[in-house]
This record gives structure tokens, sequence and C-alpha cells, in this order.
């Protein structure tokens, strides 16, 4: 009963990294749906998908087993940025600003139609940063 806890845990505390075939494929199912793309674009966004996928699962390791640098996070955003305008060569018309749509949920967190509702009065509002203010750090509260 001992080692079953403590496999038990190990599997809380360690959970399993998707692979990048499933990172890439999740990615670009989401995109497919949301985008309508046809068989040739799927094809050519998901090879852009898993390359990246296959760095940023590099990057992660590297992040854990504490050998990573400021660099090489620099050089990943830069790779995504590039990769978003490889795919944004691949879309048509309406398809890039739904894309542009898409990146900027993601940058916010998730899509804003299935966030939780919290328990706020009607007349307070949450405040939004979207973009890059989104992700600049906030100052600590004094």
């Amino acid at each position: 009963m001992l080692l079953g806890f403590v496999q038990f845990s190990n599997a809380q505390s360690n959970p399993k990294m998707p692979t990048p075939q499933e990172m890439a494929t999740k990615s670009v199912d989401e995109l497919e749906k949301r985008l309508k793309l046809n068989p040739t674009q799927k094809s050519v966004i998901y090879n852009y998908t898993f390359d990246m996928c296959k760095h940023q699962l590099d990057l992660i390791k590297k992040q854990q087993a504490g050998t990573s640098n400021e660099d090489e996070v620099t050089k990943f955003y830069k790779m995504q940025n590039d990769t978003n305008n490889s795919i944004k060569t691949v879309l048509k018309g309406d398809q890039i600003a739904e894309f542009d749509k898409v990146l900027e949920e993601r940058l916010s967190g998730g899509d804003k139609k299935k966030k939780k509702k919290g328990k706020r009065n009607k007349d307070e509002a949450e405040e939004v940063s979207v973009g890059i203010e989104g992700l600049k750090s906030v100052p600590p509260a004094q």
C-alpha cells in the first residue's frame, strides 16, 4: 500500500509531458475549426507548428533541468513570432483576422467564452490588458 501511495504521489508531481506531435495536432485541429483550413493549409501549418513544439519542449526540459539561459528563451520567442508570420503567409483574407484573434486569446490566457465567471458586482468591471501590455510584469503592490 505504501508503494502504491509513493507511485501515486510521483504521478501527481510529475505529469506526463505531451509529445510535439500531440501539441501540434491539438493546435492545428483548433485552427482548422476556427479558420476553416483546407487540407494543404492544414498540412503546411502542422509542419510549422510541429517544429515550434519540438523547440518548446526542448526549452521546457532545459528549464526544468536548470540549464537554460535567457538567450534561449529570447530565441524561442523570436522563432514563435517567425512561425506565426509564416502561418499568416499560408492564410487568406478573413483567416488572417481570425488567426490574430486566436493569438490574442492565447496571449490573454484562453478563450474568453470559456472563462469561469467569478462572483463580482455587475457594476465592477475587470481590467484586461491585451497585446504586449498583457505580457509586461505588474509592479509589486506596496
